[in-house]
């Protein structure tokens, strides 16, 4: 009896190309999918570039609103007219805050020349010191910041201007009454306008959205208080080690200590850097290493206990991270680009957390009710 010749079986062959082919196929439309949203960023950047002088005055307005809508509540909890409530706490906040600037950009702009010449001579001893103990080494890229350090006068004024103005005049002005009528309708019908914008959006979708600018609000508002606490302990402790060092400018350096808090974790480090470099100009290495041993406390009371303490959650952000998204938002948008990274990146993971939390519930509730027994019939 003949032997049955068994045919080799195809299906699975054609069962595995089929999945090749179709594995590519999803690879192709993924990598479309990206370029697409690449190109949609990219146009979204050209156009936030054209619509600049509208646009940052409107982020920028939100970060004073988180500040003063619990003075606006007050007012209008005391029966005083929505419209009067906005203004009188836009007056109150324009009044502080202009106060503390006059006063903090006073000391700064006046020390500003001493502060950037002391910085040259800190650069000058610390390459002379690379020298001795490395013979023939030097800093190299630190010349040319030497070169226009050798020049008090020039350098004070390219501190001095840059402080005071970094564009035209007519943008600053138009830019700075935008942002107060922007603050002013943030704190008269802030909830109303953001019910307006989610009103546009489809039924289903509504809720979904109100729920993340409320939390996007709340995060906004609990980074910004508590950064700002942070950066006045920061500013505190730094002036005040430094006056019991004997370091000349401590006043100009705390207050450039303070401000540079408002960016996590580069800022200090940076303000550090530069009350290194003065110590080591007027005090020499020993002095320098003390000012090194405070920034590093200070930094390490600082993000140890004083920030979990204040911040909480709301910046629960790696380091890594947190210096990642200033690096990127100082090369993209400057300075204030660096200023909203951070905000922007804890804004962006609590609505993700709480987006995901929503629809854990919501495929919970609907879990049950598929699973919940039938009612008996009468």
């Amino acid at each position: 009896m003949a032997e049955r010749r068994v045919r080799p079986d195809r299906t699975s062959e054609r069962e595995r190309s089929f999945g090749g082919t179709r594995s590519l196929r999803h690879a192709g439309r993924t990598a479309w999918a990206l370029l697409g949203l690449a190109g949609a960023f990219v146009v979204a950047g050209y156009l936030a570039s054209l619509l600049a002088l509208i646009l940052i005055p409107l982020v920028l307005a939100l970060f004073p609103a988180t500040l003063l809508s619990p003075v606006a509540r007050r007012f209008r909890a005391w029966k005083v007219p929505r419209s009067i409530a906005a203004l009188g706490t836009l007056a109150v906040g324009v009044l502080v805050v202009g106060g503390l600037l006059t006063v903090t950009v006073g000391f700064v702009v006046s020390g500003a020349p001493e502060v950037v010449e002391s910085v040259g001579e800190g650069l000058e001893t610390l390459e002379e010191l690379v020298g001795r103990v490395a013979p023939g080494a030097s800093l190299g890229s630190v010349d040319e910041v030497l070169q226009m350090v050798d020049d008090e006068d020039e350098a004070g004024a390219m501190v001095a201007q840059a402080l005071r103005v970094t564009s035209s005049v007519v943008e600053a002005l138009a830019a700075g009454v935008l942002l107060l009528v922007f603050l002013f309708f943030y704190l008269h019908s802030g909830r109303a306008l953001m019910e307006g914008v989610t009103g546009l959006l489809p039924e289903e979708r509504q809720r979904a959205v109100r729920d993340g600018a409320h939390t996007a609000w709340d995060t906004l508002g609990r980074f910004f208080r508590g950064q700002l606490v942070v950066a006045l302990a920061d500013g505190i402790f730094i002036g005040i080690g430094l006056l019991l060092l004997g370091v000349p400018l401590a006043l100009p350096l705390a207050v450039l200590t303070f401000f540079g808090g408002l960016f996590p974790i580069v800022g200090a480090l940076v303000t550090g850097v530069v009350a290194i470099l003065v110590a080591l100009a007027h005090g020499g290495l020993t002095l320098a290493l003390l000012v090194t041993g405070l920034v590093i406390l200070v930094q390490q009371l600082e993000s140890n206990v004083l920030a979990p303490l204040v911040l909480g959650r709301a910046i629960d952000l790696h380091p890594l991270t947190v210096i990642v998204s200033v690096t990127a938002g100082g090369l993209l948008l400057g300075v204030l680009g660096a200023f909203l990274a951070v905000p922007t990146v804890a804004v962006v993971k609590a609505v993700w957390l709480e987006n995901g939390r929503n629809q854990e519930d919501e495929a919970k509730v609907g879990t049950e009710s598929d699973t919940s027994p039938a009612p008996a019939e009468a």
